[in-house]
């Protein structure tokens, strides 16, 4: 106790008493300055010496020989207690400053919100007095009355005085609607403001367009925000270009500049679109910073006509950043994004997407106030990463991943893509790119020669009553269910050595095991970077004790279910197993985008009883109503899921790559129906009703998939017995039914390190006590104990091995009879 209460009288005296310090029987030993300057060398190395260091101190500084080596125990426990209050007290210093800034961001919040109550209160009493005039109307100060654009003639790009008038009427429209009341914000759904939010979060409801609104506090300056923010291609993934044409002086400082802007499509299925902008930067009176954008006129200024051939002119509402310093470091940031993406000319079903805030937010606002406070973290040296590797290349990284998916999905002409023939089936689209070079941007020797180029095989399809993150978790922690190991070698042996191994690559085994090592995150963790590690052997015999690993460079997104508009992808590329910094990258994938749903769409006959679907033949033109026989769900969600592969070739080979890659993303695309139809929460539920559609060729796929690998572990074991159904029920429509209502408990796992239940009939459920919802919460670790979880580990590793060495037997038996006969 005495200890105790010398320690704390010591951490309270302040630095005034740095040369006073109580011993443990709590009397006063006061040090020299050379004492401390020795005391303090020896902290800054260790802060915690051992008795021998503190001994070996003793004898190393005759200063310290009149000190007991208790003593200085009792000054390194001092010494670390005021270090740690010192910590302590920046810390609060700290979070009281963001907690001053987040309180008057808040503030102003709801100072608008209330002119924005008042308003509206007068707007109504208003119209009440002039409901029976006929020009009520023209006199409505709603919000498409504030917010559409001025249809201004396009005034002479060289002449600044003319376009001034416009870029600060621009800029008083983008005030408006960053802290005044021209637009109807709403919160964002499932993002509500915190001490520990990235910030404010809202979007626009019943105004002309899309659009979204975020603010928050980053510890930058204003002009470096700026800075980061405008150049958009460097945060915004679907950013193909930014150009600045034409740029003129402006007062107080600032600029007006004259800018075209292409971004990427998300899908196939829909064409890319393009901005022609101005852009105003100035500085207002009270010392805070914008940056505001809008669109000039149509689609007949900007660029030539040639150079926006594949674009469709879409058009940027008074939007932009608005950045005001804070007291004691940081700035307060109001950004707004008001689109009119043109969704006409995508086809219905794709429309959601462009008719929806909650996706402009996600994909725009919150990715840009998200990648400023990365930057900022990263600048104070809060974010450490992994394997030696900076922030900013890891950065690079996700960037050239990302950017490598979207150029393969698009398939720009001018990037050297062009579409080969196809064999009579539109489901899968092959592009060719002779002109793909993978150069790096330090080391050009390092560049790889193809002499043929890169192929692209890309599809896309709907997914009905499928969550996107979950899909992609399972894409990401069980890739062996749908990936070829013998593909991702074959890329892999083409980016490593440059030449090609097709046909005629070495046989190799994947074991089944992959090894995920995370090199980095975002902020929330919504975008994770990480090298997979594949595990395999060779099947030759000389080269039995070889190692075929292979490494993949990847990042996963939009795995959280509770984000609302979040996009989730899986995007991947070969690499070296020590990659250097400019290793070139060949990306491949998946990318699954939410739509929302609609009243109409519940007319629509592709929401009804079809899982998944191609939409190749989906056409582009106004609303129409379709009618069915069947009624779906209110609750039933729709998303369309794109696929992307590419594969080095050389020219010789060409046709050999073509086939192979249509065939293995056939066979991908398989593979991901049967697994959104075993994860869809909604497709095999005993209370789905009319939803449920036995016949439908997804239920079958799933069912006869049960079955298949039912009787082949079957023909292993012989007491099993042959079959799970009978012969008549697999020919009949009805085969998922009867599974379902099956009498025994059938549950159907996928190994990893542990079995993980995917589907269970409702015999299944019951005896486990569960729905098939929760029934991937369900691990084994709540099932069985250790002696148990040990021998079904064991047991299951025996079986899998049984199968494969019956596989085996049967193609030498089949081998022999063909040669008998």
């Amino acid at each position: 106790m005495a200890m105790a209460v010398a320690q704390h009288r010591v951490s309270t005296s302040g630095s005034s008493s740095i040369n006073k310090h109580l011993d443990a029987s709590g009397k006063y030993v006061r040090y020299t300055a050379e004492q401390v300057e020795a005391l303090e060398r020896v902290y800054a190395e260790c802060p915690k010496p051992s008795s021998l260091r503190r001994q070996q101190l003793i004898r190393e500084c005759p200063i310290l020989s009149n000190i007991e080596p208790k003593q200085i125990k009792v000054w390194f426990q001092n010494r670390r207690c005021r270090e740690k209050q010192r910590k302590e007290s920046s810390r609060l210093q700290t979070v009281n400053r963001k907690l001053s800034a987040m309180n008057k961001l808040l503030m102003e919040e709801n100072d608008r919100l209330q002119k924005q109550v008042s308003q509206l209160v007068c707007e109504n009493g208003y119209m009440r007095q002039q409901l029976h005039t006929v020009n009520a109307s023209a006199t409505d100060a709603s919000c498409d009355s504030v917010v559409t654009t001025p249809q201004h003639s396009l005034r002479d790009p060289t002449n600044p005085a003319g376009l001034l008038s416009i870029a600060e009427e621009t800029l008083a429209e983008f005030l408006s609607k960053a802290t005044g009341t021209a637009v109807d914000w709403v919160q964002m759904p499932g993002m509500k403001p915190g001490p520990d939010s990235v910030g404010i979060f809202a979007i626009s409801q019943s105004c002309s367009g899309v659009a979204a609104r975020a603010c928050g506090l980053v510890s930058l300056e204003p002009t470096k925000i700026a800075e980061i923010l405008k150049d958009r291609p460097s945060w915004l993934r679907d950013c193909r270009n930014l150009e600045v044409f034409t740029m003129f002086p402006a007062g107080s400082g600032g600029t007006i500049e004259l800018v075209y802007t292409q971004m990427f499509a998300p899908t196939t299925l829909a064409p890319a679109r393009d901005f022609w902008t101005l852009r105003y930067t100035t500085t207002l009176e009270n010392g805070s910073f914008v940056v505001c954008e809008r669109s000039l006129s149509g689609s007949g200024a900007g660029p030539s006509t040639a150079a926006a051939a594949q674009f469709v002119r879409a058009e940027v509402l008074p939007s932009g950043y608005l950045i005001r310093p804070c007291e004691g470091g940081g700035s307060i940031i109001h950004i707004v994004d008001h689109l009119n993406l043109e969704a006409w000319s995508v086809p219905e079903v794709l429309r959601p997407l462009y008719e929806s805030s909650k996706v402009i937010a996600q994909k725009m606002t919150i990715a840009a106030l998200r990648y400023v406070k990365q930057i900022a973290q990263e600048t104070s040296g809060e974010v450490v990463y992994s394997m030696g590797r900076q922030p900013a290349v890891l950065r690079t990284f996700s960037q050239r991943l990302s950017r490598g998916f979207n150029d393969a999905i698009n398939g720009f002409n001018d990037d050297g893509w062009s579409i080969m023939n196809c064999d009579g089936n539109e489901d899968v689209i092959i592009a060719i790119n002779s002109s793909k070079s993978f150069s790096c941007t330090s080391s050009p020797n390092n560049a790889l020669p193809f002499v043929g180029g890169v192929l692209c095989a890309k599809a896309s399809m709907l997914l009905q009553n499928v969550p996107p993150a979950v899909l992609v978790r399972f894409l990401r922690e069980h890739r062996s269910e749908w990936a070829d190991f013998n593909v991702d070698a074959y890329t892999a042996a083409s980016l490593k050595a440059g030449t090609y191994a097709y046909p005629g690559m070495r046989p190799t085994r994947f074991t089944g095991s992959q090894i995920i090592m995370p090199l980095g995150h975002t902020i929330e963790h919504e975008e994770i970077l990480e090298v997979i590690r594949l595990e395999g052997h060779s099947l030759v015999q000389e080269d039995a004790f070889v190692s075929r690993d292979i490494h993949l460079l990847q990042i996963c997104s939009g795995i959280d279910e509770n984000a609302v508009g979040a996009c989730s992808e899986l995007v991947f590329a070969p690499i070296d197993e020590m990659f250097p910094d400019d290793a070139p990258l060949i990306p491949s994938g998946f990318r699954i985008i939410p739509l929302e749903s609609k009243p109409s769409d519940t007319q629509d006959s592709l929401t009804t009883n079809r899982t998944l679907d191609l939409t190749s033949s989906l056409e582009v033109g106004p609303a129409t109503n379709h009618s069915s026989g069947d009624v779906p769900s209110s609750q039933n969600s729709r998303s369309v899921l794109t696929i992307a592969f590419q594969f080095p070739f050389d020219s010789s080979l060409q046709d050999n790559v073509a086939t192979m890659a249509r065939q293995y993303v056939r066979s991908v695309i398989s593979s991901v129906q049967r697994v959104a139809m075993a994860i869809s929460p909604s497709g095999l539920s005993a209370d789905v009703g009319p939803k449920l559609s036995p016949g439908s060729p997804e239920a079958l796929t799933l069912a006869q998939w049960i079955c298949q690998s039912y009787r082949q572990v079957a023909s292993v074991f012989v007491n099993l017995g042959a079959e799970l159904l009978g012969s008549e029920s697999l020919g009949s429509d009805s085969i998922l039914k009867n599974l379902w209502q099956h009498q025994d408990a059938i549950l159907c796992c996928s190994l990893k390190s542990l079995p993980v239940f995917i589907f269970a009939n409702q015999a299944g459920l019951d005896m486990l006590e569960t729905t098939l919802v929760s029934l991937q919460d369900i691990t084994l670790d709540k099932i069985f104990d250790e002696p148990g979880r040990k021998a079904l580990c064991s047991d299951f590793a025996k079986l899998m091995q049984q199968v494969k060495l019956a596989r085996s037997f049967r193609k030498i038996l089949t081998a022999q009879e063909l040669v008998e006969s």
